[in-house]
């Protein structure tokens, strides 16, 4: 096979080669000889290769003798058609390719003939032009063979030097070479010296006349002697000539033919004519197809009896088998088999569930602790933030108690602190009921005390949860007249939880139907023994109406906080949790904080979760701003970047980078953690006035919401009562939640992922309410929490299919079968129990197995019709469309009754 072949089968192959000198291994070298084979390549005989016929071209110039078709091979000799007869006798030509295997001949067969005094010797350097009679010797070349020119490309190709001769005859009668530079101009078989070659041909006009086709020779070819150092112009001595297609000069210094040689580009450049040599490839080579196949890994399973890790492991929620594996001594490979054998599809980058991930370390007995995304690089946060534990402050000065009222909803919590602090915050709540956590400060007797009122209603527990674990004292409130509630309970809870003391204040004592005897004894049945029983937990009847009892209940608690000696150091960065917060349109995002250590400045740098920011003003419970807060003082803090989630600790940091760096950190984590989270909803989902639709076509409908509230402990309380209101047809998903005002980018969120929006005790903006009827967005607004669930599951309720009962009314025995004339067979019966009602559905049953359902289409006792037969009497029963009846079957009744859903 020839090269060509060999590379062509090479690329279809995909077997990166690029030259006919590029190696390759053994495998692919059987690859191609296999394809080659099978295409019938092989020869017996090696053919030649295309470069070989190159020196039997040279041996062409050997037709030198006609002259006149010169011009048309090469561009230069056109301009001299003249050729002299002297170049034809010469076969002196075929000569050169003896003398050097370079295409000596290919060129410069030099005509002698003196038609070259045509052309006008250059300036530049006479004897370089005179030395190179390369110019000279092509007319006559061209005119020996006009049409074979496409062949003489080639010749060039091949050839390093070029062998620059005076004239044919010289060159046979000397055998040498021209001589070199500074010797005297060479001479022509008659004694007279040669002149230059000539330059481009010129028309009458004066511009260069161009190329013939064909010739191998571009149009915008440089003319000879271009620019010094560019291919084509003359090349310094000593230098080797930059490689092109036509003959290289062998005298130092002399001019190159104009362009390239034949077939190739401007300059030298060997292009594609016929014969010329392929041009090299690029060096960026054009990325290939196809790819070899790489070896597939083979996953590895670790021994069973390999050893796990000592202790306990700690495991973030959410990871993947790839994560997992590791931790566990096991490999990606171990964990996805384990769940494929327990029926769990699942890949090497997809998140587990927590039961997957116990389940796995179960089997392997490893005792491991489930973190959330994030907590065990809080560590590394905490150590930036240089938080100091409060070990160290038993030295410290007294501190004011922080206590926290609770009960039930309507209990009076709220009227109480307001007989403290002599206010009237009831006023300010809506519905009467307290929905937000409420800080204020009282003095009693010279004491500053601290009360924080958390909601009583069952969907703020979280509010409550957070009131009991920044406290130090709890105030229990329940009514006279109600006694222990739920809530009451839950709140009690709550308390025993975060292991603060408990003190009971029984409200209501002033109403008639007051029990406080009863509420004691309901108390200890939650193990709060009154003092009055031989208890331990202080019990103090109060009215917040009236005021009864109120001073009492301050001097207990004053007394209980000294006897808990709580102390705190003022010195130092301050340190805290925070209560509440929510987004003002003017203030922007505003947080309520309690100070529990350390002081709070303005222009501290804090950092409070994944919001922090110079602190820009302090703002007490009375609305006065303030420059510091101490330990026990609730404060409203404004500059922080975003709004801040209720219960987060807050802490001021060393400098603003280090802040700044926390909370981004934070903020990431949070955000890895809820990647997925109701990420169905956006591609999915329904209004609310859609999903009964989705309901009745069988199908699980999916509410999609828009929560907006005013601050962050209620957006928390209502998007957990929503939660509670799914159903196994109805599933919800939260787009947003967030914390202000229903503007026009909820609006155009809820229209494009199909869901409603509730704003509790938010508004919509004027415009968002245009921009929401255009966009057919519904928006529920709620300022009661209780209400926004009733409605919601009502709605909910009222979409879900019914469920139905049912209830077996009679049954009857048939003892005989009459035939009656237009009517077929009635059943003659005896109604064993219950009621037989006309119109009833039916269902027949033989030998215990039903065998038919219907209705019953008549009903008579003897000649009579009648609506119904009771137990113990006769009677016939014609059936709607069936007639097999035999004696001893049964026929039953029944309905079905729809159940309220829940």
């Amino acid at each position: 096979m020839t090269n060509a072949e060999v590379l062509d089968l090479c690329n279809s192959l995909g077997v990166g080669t690029k030259s006919h000198s590029s190696g390759m291994v053994e495998p692919q070298a059987d690859r191609v000889r296999r394809k080659a084979v099978r295409e019938g390549l092989t020869r017996d005989e090696q053919p030649e290769e295309p470069g070989a016929k190159k020196p039997a071209r040279k041996k062409k110039p050997e037709p030198v003798a006609e002259p006149k078709p010169e011009p048309v091979a090469e561009p230069k000799p056109e301009p001299v058609p003249e050729p002299e007869p002297e170049p034809v006798p010469e076969p002196e030509p075929e000569s050169v390719p003896e003398p050097e295997p370079e295409p000596v001949p290919e060129p410069e067969p030099e005509p002698v003939p003196e038609p070259e005094v045509v052309s006008e010797p250059e300036p530049e350097a006479p004897r370089p032009r005179v030395i190179s009679s390369s110019g000279s010797s092509a007319p006559p070349r061209r005119d020996v063979e006009p049409e074979e020119s496409a062949d003489v490309p080639v010749e060039p190709v091949h050839h390093d030097e070029e062998p620059s001769v005076p004239d044919p005859a010289a060159r046979v009668d000397s055998g040498k070479r021209l001589p070199p530079p500074g010797s005297k101009p060479p001479l022509s078989s008659s004694g007279k010296p040669i002149p230059p070659p000539p330059g481009p041909p010129v028309s009458d006009s004066g511009r260069r006349i161009p190329p013939p086709p064909g010739s191998g020779e571009r149009r915008n070819a440089p003319p000879a002697g271009g620019a010094p150092g560019r291919p084509g112009g003359p090349a310094p001595a000593g230098r080797r000539p930059p490689m092109g297609g036509g003959p290289r000069q062998s005298v130092p210094g002399a001019g190159p033919k104009p362009g390239g040689g034949p077939g190739g580009r401007p300059g030298g450049r060997p292009g594609g004519g016929p014969g010329g040599r392929r041009p090299p490839r690029r060096k960026g080579r054009r990325r290939r197809s196809r790819e070899e196949l790489q070896p597939m890994d083979i996953p590895t399973y670790t021994p069973e009896d390999a050893a796990v890790p000592d202790g306990v492991v700690v495991v973030e929620r959410a990871c993947t088998a790839q994560e997992l594996g590791p931790k566990l001594n096991r490999t990606t490979a171990d964990v996805i088999r384990f769940l494929m054998q327990q029926g769990e599809m699942v890949t090497a980058t997809q998140s587990l569930s927590d039961d997957m991930i116990e389940l796995f370390a179960a089997e392997l007995e490893v005792e491991i602790r489930m973190v959330d995304p994030g907590e065990e690089q809080e560590v590394e946060l905490l150590k930036l933030l240089d938080v100091v534990d409060d070990a160290g402050d038993d030295d410290a000065p007294l501190r004011a108690p922080v206590i926290t009222v609770m009960g039930h909803v309507d209990h009076g919590k709220t009227k109480l602190l307001d007989q403290i602090r002599n206010t009237n915050a009831v006023d300010d709540e809506a519905g009467g009921i307290t929905q937000h956590i409420g800080a204020y400060q009282a003095r009693s007797g010279g004491n500053a005390l601290t009360f924080l009122d958390t909601p009583g209603h069952e969907a703020f527990t979280a509010m409550r949860a957070r009131g009991a674990g920044a406290t130090d004292i709890v105030v229990l409130v329940v009514a006279a007249d109600d006694g222990v509630m739920p809530q009451t309970v839950e709140a009690l809870n709550h308390a025993k939880v975060a292991d603060v003391p408990i003190m009971v204040a029984i409200n209501k004592v002033d109403r008639e139907n007051a029990d406080p005897q009863k509420v004691l004894s309901q108390l200890a049945e939650h193990d709060l023994v009154p003092e009055a029983w031989g208890g331990d937990t202080v019990t103090v009847e109060v009215s917040a109406l009236v005021g009864t009892g109120v001073s009492e209940l301050l001097e207990h608690l004053l007394v209980l906080a000294e006897v808990e000696d709580l102390r705190a150091d003022p010195a130092g960065r301050a340190q805290g949790v925070v209560l509440e917060s929510f987004l003002d349109i003017g203030r922007g995002p505003v947080a309520t904080v309690l100070v529990q250590r350390g002081t709070l400045r303005v222009g501290d740098p804090m950092v409070a979760g994944a919001a922090w920011g110079r602190v820009r003003a302090l703002v007490n419970d009375s609305g006065e701003q303030v420059d510091e807060a101490g330990p026990s003082v609730p404060v409203q803090v404004l500059g922080l970047s975003d709004v801040a989630d209720a219960g987060e600790g807050f802490v001021v940091a060393p400098n603003e980078k280090v802040a700044g760096r926390v909370a981004d950190k934070r903020g990431h984590w949070r955000r890895v953690a809820n990647i997925g989270r109701d990420a169905h909803a956006l591609s999915g989902g329904a209004r609310l006035e859609d999903v009964f639709e989705q309901i009745q076509r069988g199908e699980v409908a999916n509410l999609n919401l828009v929560v907006k509230a005013d601050v962050n402990g209620s957006l928390e309380a209502v998007t957990e009562s929503l939660q509670k209101l799914e159903r196994d047809e109805v599933k919800l998903s939260f787009v947003h939640r967030a914390v202000g005002r229903i503007t026009e980018n909820d609006i155009q969120l809820a229209a494009t992922s199909n869901a409603t929006i509730i704003g509790f005790n938010v508004r919509p903006e004027r415009k968002a309410r245009e921009f929401a009827d255009a966009e057919k967005v519904e928006i529920r607004t709620y300022e009661i929490i209780y209400k926004l669930i009733e409605d919601v599951e009502a709605a909910m309720l009222g979409m879900l299919s019914p469920e139905y009962e049912e209830i077996v009314t009679g049954e009857a025995e048939v003892r005989q079968v009459f035939s009656v004339p237009r009517i077929g067979k009635v059943a003659g019966c005896y109604v064993t129990s219950g009621t037989i009602i006309r119109g009833s559905k039916v269902r027949f049953l033989r030998d215990g197995a039903v065998i038919w359902n219907g209705d019953i289409s008549s009903l008579r006792r003897f000649k009579d019709d009648v609506r119904e037969v009771q137990s113990g009497y006769e009677c016939g029963i014609g059936l709607s469309d069936y007639q097999d009846l035999k004696d001893g079957d049964v026929i039953e009744t029944f309905e079905n009754r729809e159940l309220a859903r829940t």
